[in-house]
């Protein structure tokens, strides 16, 4: 059985191999490789190894990349330093994680799974699909701030000092925890994009709020919710009836 460690930590790659030593007996590690681009060139290059062991963050980048480059034809079992809720995301259909640093008892766990999967090509490239997109939007970084124009002058909201979006009039504004009312030169559907969905909701078409703006929350009709939020008059802020449950999952995360 041959393995491959994809790993550009020195240490946890001599680690990695040791423990492959002692559980799985017979097995061969063909190769160490540390970079997104080693990697390519490895898999461009050689036969497929029975099992890969690849660490998400490389030294040039972050190795679902390599995916994107070239075929990968091998299971893998990834390990990670990211905690464990971000990867929740990203743990389906059977493909295992492991938290650095790598614990042998869980490394067992997970290569006792492997050695039961029997998965078709297909499915394993839609999984390593799921993968990367779940694993780009760890990494992406979003939005800190906006730059406003007042008068003839420009200045900048940090996004953290922002209760809630909010549309009206065919125009965008910004509800401040100073009480200001901005208008944004983007549409609500481009501010979804560009803020952390962990900070920030949307809950119907005229409304992006914050946890931190929520000062009440009403059962409605039609099992909606209403909302009432710092420094807003608006007397109708309910989330919509599809978006209910979603809502509450973001509350409780």
């Amino acid at each position: 059985m041959n393995v491959l460690i994809i790993e550009d930590e020195v240490q946890a790659a001599q680690r990695m191999e040791k423990l492959v030593n002692e559980l799985l007996p017979g097995a061969t590690v063909v190769a160490r490789i540390d970079t997104v681009k080693k990697a390519v060139q490895w898999f461009t290059n050689n036969p497929a190894p029975a099992l890969t062991l690849m660490d998400v963050q490389l030294a040039d980048g972050i190795s679902f990349e390599i995916f994107e480059q070239c075929e990968v034809r091998s299971p893998v079992i990834f390990t990670t330093a990211y905690d464990e809720y971000a990867l929740k995301a990203f743990k389906v259909n059977s493909v295992d994680y492991i938290l650095k640093p790598v614990d042998k008892d869980e490394l067992r766990v997970a290569l006792e799974k492997f050695k039961n999967m029997n998965r078709s090509e297909p499915e394993t490239k839609a999984l390593l699909d799921n993968l990367g997109e779940a694993m780009r939007m760890l990494t992406r970084k979003y939005k800190t701030r906006f730059v406003i124009k007042v008068g003839e002058h420009l200045r900048t909201i940090e996004v953290e000092n922002i209760l809630f979006f909010y549309s009206q009039d065919k125009t965008t504004f910004c509800c401040t925890t100073d009480n200001r009312n901005v208008i944004l030169d983007f549409t609500l559907e481009q501010i979804e994009e560009m803020v952390n969905p962990e900070k920030f909701f949307r809950i119907n078409r005229k409304f992006l709020v914050s946890a931190a703006s929520i000062s009440d929350i009403i059962q409605y009709t039609n099992s909606r919710l209403k909302l009432v939020l710092r420094h807003s008059t608006d007397t109708d802020i309910i989330v919509a009836r599809e978006r209910v449950q979603e809502f509450k999952d973001w509350l409780d995360q």
